[in-house]
């Protein structure tokens, strides 16, 4: 039975001191309980210490404590959002951090739109840390057949960086619900039987060695491991190799590594260029999405949490978060933007700000439902330059937009657009892998590289950088008829079909 006691000890001072008693290092909703009381009576966080563990007796003084009927308050969504997973972390003040911030969002309640603030931005750190970890628990985490009377059952073991494990249970619960399953870490483990369950922490001697489906996994990762593509940081940077050790394909490292010289010229003398620079990209797509147990959707809901870890290029350090596509997985229209702006970057999603308000006019005007197309960006990070308290749009460059492709392609592999739109030409680079001129492929069908056919137009925002009225009013209704066109277009390729 979780529960959550606060007592009072000898003051050092004029305030007493009151100790507040979680029944779990990620005791979410303990720590809420206890939180919002004491912050509704207007409690200090320097009185406060927190604790993990049911180490408290009788309450001492309870008196000092608000009383039960304190009037509430009310903090944003995106706050319980971001606690959730900061409470995860190990770091030591996080309690505090977040009782602070609670206590500051009565009087700030746009605390969390300033990046820029020192709290703000050491929540936001803790926050990556526990995301970047949840993504390598379900990259890395194999399961091993184990004998059991009651049929077949697996365990995996992993070692978690902070204490993820609740917080990815789903997680597992939904991908593998056709298994009995069990994750064995050092802290706590999970176990899977048609319901959910925990018990304390395991050892490594605990969890299996090995069964045969290591094979199958080592024939996988050798298939899709493409030598003239390699970048030995990048792949130490997403394959840690303090995980090496229980991973079956790691093996094979070394080997690869040693070997991708020799095999990148076989590729030369064999004349596959078109696999030097696109076989790795098609190939991980394609195993991507088969992941998906449930099709396109369940891949994109799966990539878009793998996407919230992303640091293939520095644009995530100052960014607020990875703004992610939104839209039916089934899309038979996909649009591609810039990168997502101020607004997208504090709210998480794709056009919304004045360009994507824009955008959406100009979409009911050429009679196009946004809810039925799929929105993304070239570039999931906002990049700014920071001027006094306004945060400037920085154009991507050719690495970023470069370093983001990756996600772009394995949106649309997911989804199989008839139809891309690429907005503006940060998007056409994304989508053909080369510097496009608007003006000369605008109008116009373009054959990519998967088949699909994509359209190139202006951004939105091209339009709002028109000063002068006439001027901006006729360049908005050329931007309307080309979306006429990827309209009539898509019916003609849907009458075709």
């Amino acid at each position: 039975m979780e529960r959550v006691v606060a007592r009072s000890r000898e003051p050092p001072g004029d305030d007493p001191v009151l100790t507040a008693v979680l029944a779990r290092p990620d005791d979410i909703d303990g720590w809420r309980t206890v939180a919002r009381r004491l912050a509704a009576g207007g409690v200090a966080g320097d009185t406060i210490v927190w604790q993990v563990g049911d180490t408290a007796t009788d309450l001492l003084g309870g008196d000092v404590l608000p009383p039960g009927d304190a009037p509430m308050f009310t903090v944003p969504k995106e706050f319980l959002a971001v606690a959730s997973r900061v409470i995860c972390n190990r770091d030591a003040e996080r309690f505090a951090l977040l009782y602070t911030a609670l206590t500051t969002l009565r009087t700030r309640p746009k605390l969390l739109d300033d990046p820029a603030d020192p709290l703000v931005r050491r929540l936001y750190d803790l926050d990556k840390g526990v995301r970047r970890d949840v993504h390598k628990m379900r990259a890395f985490v194999r399961f091993r057949d184990v004998p059991d009377p009651e049929g077949e059952r697996f365990a995996a073991w992993f070692e978690p960086e902070h204490h993820i494990v609740r917080l990815n249970a789903g997680f597992f619960a939904r991908r593998f619900a056709n298994m009995r399953w069990s994750i064995l870490t050092p802290d706590e483990c999970v176990h899977w039987d048609g319901e959910l369950s925990f018990t304390p922490g395991a050892t490594r001697a605990d969890a299996p060695d090995g069964d045969a489906l290591e094979e199958t996994w080592r024939t996988y990762f050798a298939s899709i491991f493409n030598p003239a593509r390699l970048k030995v940081k990048a792949m130490t940077a997403e394959m840690p190799k303090k995980y090496w050790r229980n991973l079956p394909e790691a093996s094979l490292v070394p080997g690869l590594i040693a070997g991708a010289a020799e095999r990148t010229r076989m590729m030369i003398d064999a004349g596959d260029k078109a696999g030097m620079s696109n076989a790795a990209v098609q190939a991980g797509a394609g195993a991507w999405v088969r992941t998906g147990d449930g099709g396109p959707a369940d891949a994109l809901a799966e990539l878009r949490d793998d996407a919230a870890q992303c640091k293939r290029c520095p644009l995530y350090g100052p960014a607020t978060q990875t703004v992610f596509g939104e839209g039916p997985a089934d899309a038979q229209l996909v649009f591609v933007g810039e990168q997502p702006g101020d607004n997208e970057d504090l709210a998480g999603r794709p056009f919304i700000g004045p360009a994507g308000q824009l955008f959406d006019r100009a979409l009911a005007a050429a009679g196009i439902d946004r809810t039925r197309a799929y929105v993304t960006n070239a570039v999931k990070h906002f990049k700014f330059e920071q001027r006094g308290k306004r945060r400037i749009h920085s154009k991507p460059d050719t690495s970023e937009i470069d370093a983001c492709r990756w996600w772009v392609d394995h949106e649309r592999a997911a989804i199989r657009p008839a139809v891309t739109v690429a907005l503006g030409a940060t998007a056409a680079r994304s989508l053909t892998g080369k510097a496009v001129t608007i003006s000369r492929e605008r109008g116009r069908p373009l054959t990519l590289a998967d088949g699909s056919e994509a359209w190139i137009t202006v951004h939105p925002s091209f339009l709002l950088r028109i000063e002068d009225k006439a001027a901006a009013a006729l360049e908005f209704d050329r931007f309307v008829a080309d979306l006429v066109a990827v309209r009539e277009r898509l019916a003609a390729l849907a009458g075709a079909g």
